[in-house]
């Protein structure tokens, strides 16, 4: 089955929601539209001008990056300069352009995640939570025979999920007494008559962002003229997201050879390692790790008393200060992210044969790292 971006990118959005992002971070859309027929689709780490003669050469009409192409405000775009000049090859040959970044750092089963279980680790926690959601409850007051339809749009829309469960519900049944007055138009009963009607209570829960969604529902498929309904917030079961993991080795290893450890499985030419003390050899069991640029989140490694804090481009005096406070660290660079590529692409095929799309999706060959070690 063909399908629009649109279609596509909603799906995505399922798993890797654009409110998980963090303040100002620019994903989503980048370039193009989404309201195209869409055939061919290739997950990149970056957008360069390498990766667009690829994307140019493979016919591909969507573009999937973790780092966004446009981060700051392009001022002027003149195609004498090569990386301005991608943005007007890609609108040339209809490339769409869609970028995840932060929220795939934080989603669950995420990048950081896959960090974790590429290096044997256990996950217990995240480093630093960003994101919350309150949970919503709506009881729903209607006719017996009408209830399993409500409570199958409920599901639909969304309701009733609950850890690894969907489609949760609970309905007792009860008494529901009213009286039409002049000008009611009611399902049930007469004018000026007092009605007594078997109904189901129907209750389910739901996160506050899709409340518009499940009323629709429940209006939507609910017989009464005016429904009758109770919805109100509830303090548990309230859900959060963060950013980065804190996570454990079965058992406990030298900074030296986990550090040989996290090299060979991200297969690097060379990492950097920061050492608190050279006195004796430093033991390593609980890890903090954050993909990508995540320096400044060092203190919360340190608070939730982790031996070591894997990240990228730790600065030279964020350096000094990690080894002060007594903190061990790994810098195995930012191109380690390029494991989203092959991660996300497993989720693709996956989806493919769920909905039954007629998509074809590729991996990005292009490396997009600009160092190398000698």
């Amino acid at each position: 089955m063909s399908i629009k971006g649109q279609e596509f990118i909603r799906k995505f959005e399922s798993y890797c929601p654009q409110w998980l992002a963090e303040d100002g971070d620019p994903v989503g859309l980048h370039i193009g539209t989404l309201d195209k027929p869409i055939q061919r689709v290739m997950m990149t780490l970056d957008v360069r001008p390498e990766v667009v003669a690829e994307a140019i050469d493979q016919k591909i009409d969507l573009l999937i990056a973790k780092h966004p192409p446009i981060f700051r405000p392009v001022k002027r775009l003149v195609t004498d300069s090569p990386q301005e000049k991608m943005y007007a090859d890609l609108l040339k040959h209809d490339i769409a352009v869609y970028a995840a970044h932060t929220n795939m750092d934080i989603i669950e089963d995420g990048l950081n995640d896959w960090f974790c279980e590429e290096l044997g680790l256990e996950v217990k926690g995240y480093l630093v939570k960003t994101h919350e959601r309150i949970y919503k409850k709506l009881i729903s007051y209607i006719p017996v025979a009408d209830a399993p339809r409500l409570r199958a749009a409920l599901a639909k829309a969304g309701a009733g999920e609950q850890g690894d469960y969907d489609s949760t519900s609970y309905t007792s049944i009860g008494q529901g007494r009213f009286r039409p007055k002049t000008g009611a138009n009611p399902t049930i009963g007469k004018i000026g008559q007092e009605e007594q009607v078997q109904e189901a209570k129907v209750e389910v829960i739901f996160p506050e962002t899709i409340e518009h969604q499940v009323l629709q529902a429940m209006y939507q498929n609910h017989p009464y003229e005016v429904p009758a309904f109770d919805l109100f917030a509830i303090e548990s079961p309230l859900k959060t997201w963060g950013l980065g993991r804190i996570a454990e080795l079965p058992k406990p290893q030298t900074l030296d050879a986990f550090a040989a450890h996290v090299k060979k499985v991200f297969q690097l030419d060379g990492l950097r390692v920061v050492r608190p003390s050279e006195t004796e050899p430093e033991m390593i069991k609980r890890v903090a790790i954050c993909g990508g640029s995540g320096e400044k989140f060092y203190p919360y490694a340190l608070k939730q008393q982790a031996d070591v804090y894997i990240t990228g481009d730790i600065y030279y005096h964020t350096a000094q200060d990690m080894q002060s406070a007594g903190l061990s660290a790994i810098d195995p660079g930012h191109y380690i992210e390029e494991l989203c590529k092959k991660k996300f692409v497993e989720k693709f095929e996956t989806w493919k044969q769920e909905e039954d799309w007629d998509i074809d999706f590729y991996i990005s060959t292009i490396n997009t790292n600009p160092f190398e070690f000698y």
